[in-house]
């Protein structure tokens, strides 16, 4: 059985109202996930009724590949950075979306969402603002008449009525409200019934909210002329990190609550968001916020730097950043590959092609007026500017990793002949042990450098470069982290005291060998070499499983060893509570290098480790066959071979996962099985400016529903996909597991959706 597993790192677009429609999609998501689970761990009974259950299985039985679905990097802005942030909720601590679907459905409307405080104005006011409501009401985006079902005429327009009736110039929703709404929804999710976390224990995951600090805050630039100037910085992003484990650890959901409300502080429509507004909604509900000056320090590291925290104010953080890859691809560098990946970005949009805000319904040819052209440039625009900037970049790291496999493949030959060349053909025939090992090992690394020439020496100054760089950021963050500037000054601090050493990267590795004060340098720190020689050895276990030669329990032995070592190589660069005699070294680096430099070393431990690899990896190799454990130990030797070859090519940046990534788009107009037309034709949400689903719960049931059948349509066809070039489920198969799909749906969404009982009629029909 060949295994793979498809990972999803899911981006979720802005949305407004919509919101309630990307809750659909996000809950088949993780229904897919926990299939998943089930699926992997044996199932149960009840499990394998499941739709996408069944569907992993077919692919099992039919096509010979088992595949395992993870959720493991999640970014959002504005309505989808709420969404994501319950989805990585629900992924990390196995916490239930079904109470907050109810939330949604029940608290997501105008009269919940609304300030009372603005709304209470005179009289005159109020009479004044009703004529205003129903022009409103009769002009934006057409009439009310011609755009809302009659049931829900007379409901629509009497909140339009009470949406204007507020102070002019103030955001008609109030801030303390919606913050204690996410609140109460985080809290819901916490109280129901806890299943276990839709992640295995190896993989980490990553969670990137988009905000947009409002008065900005400096970022210092280094120029040649002047030497430096300082510009003001808009863009913030929020990240959050469940580093894995036994026992996972993800975020407090108070500081899930600052995200979600300050990502979705729509303007005009909500207030600025500022930590007062959540520090008075924890009083008023007695709740403690213990970790809240280490949260601020690390989510605002700039304002808190120059004492400012407090004051930032936040808004959405769609107006900069509305579809937010480029965290999500930053993330790709720490990802484990355990087994062959099948990366897919997959990313929500709810309305391809209609904008959030629209001042004016003439046509596109007409010229913009007055406000139409200040509002689009100041906010529409850059909330819309397109992705291509982010596909471009995430198809420049695809073609990178296919040129590199092909490069690995076409020395292979070679290396395998030099190894040979070196140790002579025989070695092989001696079983491994750690001596063994450790001896082969250093033989191998030496004919790496003869036969690498000058080269040698370039890739020598790399590897050299990547360290001092790698070490720079642990000692940095494992010491407190600080101001952006102390950073650079340890770097420099370290160059100095490792050329002080002998050290010079100009000649510290040559086609003569690395100088030993070098290689003493290596093995205190370097953490990355090790973790990218043991997961090229990982790549050769699945190329021998695919073969299916091997014992099938020296196969998941050795996997299990590799990764359990990657694990504790990794380790060592989480954040963690240090001795204090070691952490106030670490902190006095610049002060006293030489001191911190040894209490780093000690808190490595890698010499320790390495002992354990020799060991765990002599005797893995020792459970396969001989022409397998031939192909495993010529890779695990061969290495340094390939690794002057390609790390040139990488710049230091080790890809955990060697794989292409693909971009798939779940929207309205990709989800055609039920009903063609897009968002327009099955959408009610996009009313109003994108507003429409604050005004009626019949239209948040009609989103919500349409969210999950959309989202259950497109995630079977991403599943699908995930089959290898060749593999085929039976004929007809796909669209009977999707009519499935649509029906277990509606069946179970039928007795909650009170409000659209006539939609399910026509979309059974529909379905057929």
């Amino acid at each position: 059985m060949r295994e793979k597993e498809l990972r999803l790192a899911l981006v979720c677009y802005g949305g407004i109202s919509l919101a309630v429609y990307m809750h659909g999609i996000t809950k088949e998501i993780w229904k897919a996930a926990q299939a998943s689970q089930a699926f992997y761990g044996g199932g149960t009974a009840e499990a394998a009724r499941d739709v996408y259950f069944r569907l992993l299985k077919a692919m099992s039985d039919e096509c010979g590949i088992e595949i395992r679905i993870l959720v493991d990097i999640l970014a959002g802005a504005s309505a989808g950075g709420i969404n994501a942030i319950f989805l990585a909720d629900a992924i990390s601590n196995g916490h239930s979306l079904d109470p907050l679907t109810d939330l949604w459905l029940a608290e997501a409307d105008v009269d919940n969402l609304i300030d009372r405080d603005v709304s209470a104005v005179s009289r005159i006011a109020k009479a004044a603002a009703v004529p205003f409501a129903w022009a409103y009401s009769a002009r934006h985006s057409g009439s009310v008449a011609q755009t809302v079902e009659p049931e829900h005429r007379s409901e629509i327009r009497g909140k339009l009525a009470n949406f204007v009736r507020g102070r002019w110039f103030d955001p008609p929703f109030g801030g303390a409200r919606f913050t204690t709404l996410l609140i109460d929804a985080l809290d819901a999710m916490k109280a129901a019934a806890p299943g276990p976390p839709l992640l295995p224990h190896y993989q980490p995951l990553d969670l990137f909210v988009t905000v947009t600090d409002f008065r900005g805050h400096p970022q210092r630039l280094r120029l040649h002329s002047p030497a430096e100037v300082t510009e003001t910085e808009h863009r913030l992003t929020l990240a959050f990190r469940d580093a894995g484990g036994v026992e996972r650890e993800f975020a407090d959901p108070t500081e899930l609550a600052f995200a979600a409300r300050a990502t979705a502080s729509f303007p005009g429509a909500f207030p600025p968001f500022r930590v007062s507004e959540l520090d008075q909604v924890l009083e008023q509900r007695k709740r403690p916020w213990p970790g809240r000056a280490a949260f601020l320090k690390r989510a605002l590291p700039r304002q808190a730097a120059i004492g400012e925290a407090e004051n930032t104010v936040l808004i959405d953080g769609s107006v900069l950043a509305n579809a937010p890859f480029r965290p999500a691809i930053d993330a790709l560098q720490s990802r484990p590959a355990r087994r062959e990946v099948d990366r897919r970005f997959v990313y929500i949009d709810p309305k391809p092609g209609i904008r959030s805000a629209r001042l004016t319904s003439s046509g596109e040819h007409e010229v913009p007026g007055f406000f139409a052209t200040l509002f689009g440039a100041l906010s529409d625009i850059p909330r819309e500017q397109p992705i291509r900037d982010n596909l471009e970049a995430i198809e420049k790291r695809s073609s990178r990793i296919r040129g590199l496999r092909r490069i690995l493949e076409a020395m292979r030959p070679e290396v395998e002949a030099a190894i040979e060349r070196n140790l002579g053909s025989t070695f092989l025939l001696a079983r491994p042990t750690p001596r063994r090992l450790v001896g082969w090992r250093s033989r191998a690394q030496n004919a790496a450098a003869r036969e690498a020439g000058y080269g040698f020496a370039a890739y020598g100054h790399l590897k050299l470069s990547a360290v001092i760089e790698e070490s720079t950021r642990l000692i940095y963050r494992l010491s407190g982290r600080g101001a952006r500037p102390r950073r650079a000054n340890i770097q420099r601090v370290l160059w100095k005291t490792v050329r002080a050493r002998g050290i010079n990267a100009d000649d510290a590795m040559t086609a003569a060998g690395a100088k030993p004060e070098v290689i003493d340098f290596l093995r205190n720190f370097d953490i990355s070499f090790r973790t990218r020689r043991l997961r090229f050895v990982a790549r050769r276990i699945s190329e021998v499983d695919e073969a299916g030669n091997a014992p099938r329990r020296a196969i998941e032995q050795a996997r299990q060893a590799v990764y359990d070592l990657i694990g504790q190589y990794r380790l060592v660069a989480e954040e963690r509570e240090l001795d204090p005699i070691a952490r106030a070294r670490l902190e006095a680096v610049e002060k006293d290098p030489d001191a911190a430099l040894a209490a780093f070393a000690d808190i490595l431990n890698l010499k320790s480790i390495d002992e354990e690899s020799d060991q765990r990896l002599s005797e893995i190799f020792g459970l396969f066959p001989k022409p397998d454990r031939r192909i495993l130990i010529l890779a695990y030797l061969g290495y340094p071979f390939y690794d002057i070859a390609t790390l040139p090519l990488l710049q230091g940046e080790g890809l955990d996962e060697f794989d292409p990534i693909k971009v798939d788009r779940i929207s309205p107009d990709d989800a055609t099985a039920i009903r063609p037309g897009g968002a327009a034709a099955t959408l009610k949400g996009i009313q109003f400016n994108s507003f429409g689903a604050f005004f009626s719960r019949a239209y948040r049931e009609n989103d919500y529903l349409w969210g999950r059948l959309h989202g259950a349509d497109r995630l079977i066809d991403i599943i699908v996909s995930a089959l290898p070039e060749g593999k085929h489920l039976a004929p007809g198969s796909v669209a009977t597991l999707k009519r499935d799909a649509f029906r277990a749906i509606l069946a179970e969404e039928r007795p909650r959706l009170a409000a659209v009982q006539p939609l399910f009629d026509m979309v059974e029909k529909e379905v057929g």
